[in-house]
């Protein structure tokens, strides 16, 4: 598949991963359009850089079917679709050192599974639904984490990328006879805002003298590694890690 000339559709746009990718795509030719439920920043993204913009909550499925209708209607077939829709999320199944609120809540659990594999299940759905009703080959790039391994002290977090990788498996499965392919990309530890808002310097120290490269990854890695899931026909059902060896 080649980008030139191609409709990419990018969830969590809005937030940093995910408008870097969505440039990088517009970049290499593509008609890009960033989806998010911030409205504001959407706005911002758009004033910035002339990339189109939906916004729109994809834990409500009504919506989600009306932005999908627009974007299909005003720019044409999807056929990408990149799921950076998340949020990195800590917090220890007992946390001994608290003397109120030991346990982790079952608030922030469903938060963390509803924004990091639910969203991505109905955004994919109503996205890969159209491609199937138009014949329409494509590629879903769901991003991932090696915390899908089983981090301590990330125990809703690691539940969901665990989800993103069976699920895109699961779907690469069921509709690769149709010329749709899944692929999920892993990163280890990525130097982005939210990575250092989630972890403190001390523990991204530690990470990074775990892992045999010795840093952190970068966006760019992630970006290559997008395009490389995007460009490459043969490649579906597979979970990419870009993590400096980190799960060696």
């Amino acid at each position: 598949m080649k980008l030139d000339n191609r409709t990419a559709v990018v969830t969590g746009g809005a937030g940093s991963l995910g408008k870097a990718i969505a440039l990088s795509l517009r970049d290499r030719g593509c008609r890009v359009v960033a989806v998010d439920r911030d409205g504001d920043s959407l706005a911002a993204l758009a004033r910035a850089t002339g990339v189109a913009t939906a916004a729109c909550d994809l834990l409500d499925a009504d919506a989600t079917e009306r932005c999908a209708d627009e974007v299909w209607t005003e720019h044409g077939p999807v056929s990408i679709l990149v799921n950076a829709v998340g949020l990195i999320h800590s917090a220890a199944m007992v946390n001994i050192a608290a003397r109120a609120a030991r346990r982790h809540g079952l608030p922030d659990w469903r938060r963390v599974i509803d924004l990091n594999l639910t969203a991505v299940f109905v955004a994919t759905a109503h996205f890969v639904d159209r491609m199937v009703a138009t014949r329409t080959p494509g590629v879903v790039v769901n991003l991932s984490s090696v915390a899908a391994a089983g981090n301590a002290g990330q125990g809703a977090y690691s539940a969901a990328k665990a989800g993103v990788n069976a699920v895109t498996k699961a779907w690469a499965k069921e509709l690769g006879v149709l010329g749709i392919r899944f692929v999920a990309i892993a990163p280890g530890f990525i130097d982005t805002p939210s990575t250092r808002a989630a972890l403190s310097e001390s523990v991204l120290k530690d990470w990074v003298q775990r892992t045999p490269l010795r840093r952190l990854g970068s966006v760019d890695d992630v970006i290559s590694a997008v395009v490389l899931a995007i460009e490459n026909d043969h490649l579906t059902g597979r979970v990419v890690e870009i993590d400096g060896g980190l799960s060696l």
